[in-house]
């Protein structure tokens, strides 16, 4: 049985002072622990259970946790007297950062700093209105950028934006891989960006067609609109190449990087682009300091950011996403492609998601009440597994806007023999179902208890 939420005291204080209905979420699906210890890919939670982590701080932790390279280099950095902030003058380290970002970035030679992805992608959009005059963003149905207003307004998920409504104006949806509807939006809006994900991770691990974003920008030139590529998840190794893009062979107008650039260990994020476009935007006296923040480029954190580039080369973890990724995928595909309630296995290096619901050799519930069953799917499923794998010591969650999808991203730094615990465990679990009724039974009675009354689903 999953530990009390309450006991830990931190618990109580979280739901007093911080975010009560997370709390509460989080005793109802059996998430009453709290993580007090990290190393590699391993977590200790308060009463001394250990955890193999393959969520990584959603992609965060590309390192792994507590890298003993990266904790050395801030160790350093702190024994000096180094001023971590200074708006009077360049500061040293986060020149040193745009010129080790810029060495790998191709034509993207110029970065606007900043301390999360969601404000890295606020500066890809406010860049691209001033460097093109023009206002409309154009970006995808499910598509999930942050939770600032301006990046709602460019994220395709209605449940995150509707509260929030009236968001930024011009901003239209199109469906995410389909090249004809984006080349309709870029003519008819006469669009200052195009804003996509590379694979959408929180709408459902979705993977685009093979040549999907490089015909992407070669649309968004051709219509005088600047590609903004977000890559706050998916760069720095995930996907097996640095950039994803680069699978490819191309680089867009705009690149945006956030979490694994922190390590998980500082908050930094980075907008990379051309001089030309940096130049238009923001190169004058009169709108030089149009974008920035008080923290952004700060010394520690740049610092830490370039350590952990540094090490991304010296351990050849790029080549390990790479190679352990077509591993993992393999392995899962070879162990549950064909059970009846996993739909498909997607992914790309250590990036993977397993889309959860009955196929077409679903059992008696399925054909009585196939309305019911697809709504389970969609609000349960992922949640489900995470739920069951996490009682078994392995940390994953679902897609966080397709519950169904239960997504695997390791640090970049995990074995072989990880990999294979984590595919043994699922193919495992999900061999104690060959049907859909009873994990409706076992995942309404677990949430039931907690939201009587109150829990719909659909």
């Amino acid at each position: 049985m999953p530990p009390s939420p309450s006991s830990h005291p931190a618990v109580a204080k979280y739901a007093e002072h911080i975010n009560p209905a997370f709390v509460k979420l989080l005793g109802a699906f059996g998430y009453g622990r709290v993580f007090v210890r990290a190393k590699g890919t391993t977590l200790w939670d308060h009463e001394g259970r250990e955890y193999l982590d393959f969520l990584a701080g959603f992609g965060a932790h590309n390192l792994g946790h507590n890298h003993p390279k990266l904790r050395a280099h801030m160790a350093t950095f702190l024994a000096d007297d180094v001023p971590n902030l200074v708006h009077v003058g360049p500061p040293v380290h986060a020149a040193e950062l745009a010129a080790e970002l810029a060495r790998r970035a191709g034509p993207l030679t110029m970065c606007l700093f900043s301390c999360t992805g969601a404000e890295a992608v606020e500066a890809a959009l406010k860049l691209a209105r001033a460097a093109t005059g023009r206002k409309t963003l154009v970006y995808c149905k499910n598509g999930y950028h942050g939770l600032n207003l301006g990046t709602l307004s460019t994220s395709g998920i209605p449940r995150m934006r509707e509260l929030f409504e009236p968001l930024l104006p011009a901003c239209q949806e199109v469906p995410f891989g389909d090249l004809d509807a984006l080349d309709e939006a870029l003519g008819k809006t006469r669009a200052a960006a195009f804003l996509v994900e590379p694979i959408q991770a929180e709408g459902g691990m979705i993977v685009p067609p093979k040549g999907y974003l490089r015909a992407a920008q070669e649309l968004c030139r051709k219509r005088g609109a600047l590609l903004l590529l977000d890559e706050v998840q998916t760069g720095l190794g995930r996907t097996g190449s640095l950039f994803a893009c680069e699978a490819e062979g191309f680089f867009p107008d705009v690149l945006v990087l956030g979490k694994a650039l922190g390590g998980g260990m500082v908050p930094i994020s980075a907008t990379l682009t051309t001089k030309d476009l940096c130049q238009r935007a923001f190169g004058t006296a009169e709108r030089f300091d149009l974008h920035g923040s008080t923290y952004a480029g700060n010394a520690f954190a740049c610092r830490t950011a370039g350590a952990i580039l540094a090490i991304l080369n010296e351990e050849g973890l790029v080549r390990a996403s790479r190679e352990k990724g077509e591993r993992m995928l393999h392995a899962l595909r070879d162990r549950i492609g064909k059970h009846p309630l996993v739909r498909e296995v997607r992914g790309r290096g250590l990036f993977a998601g397993i889309e959860l619901g009955p196929t077409e050799k679903g059992g008696l519930l399925h054909r009585a009440l196939p309305g019911l069953v697809e709504a389970v799917s969609r609000r349960i499923f992922g949640q489900w597994l995470s739920v069951r794998l996490l009682e078994h010591g392995i940390v994953a969650q679902p897609a966080s806007q397709q519950w169904n999808v239960l997504k695997l991203e390791p640090p970049l730094t995990v074995t072989d023999a990880e990999i294979d615990r984590v595919v043994d465990r699922i193919g495992a679990l999900l061999d104690e179902y060959r049907d859909v009724a009873p994990i409706v039974r076992d995942a309404t009675e677990r949430l039931g208890k907690q939201f009587a009354g109150g829990w719909r689903f659909g």
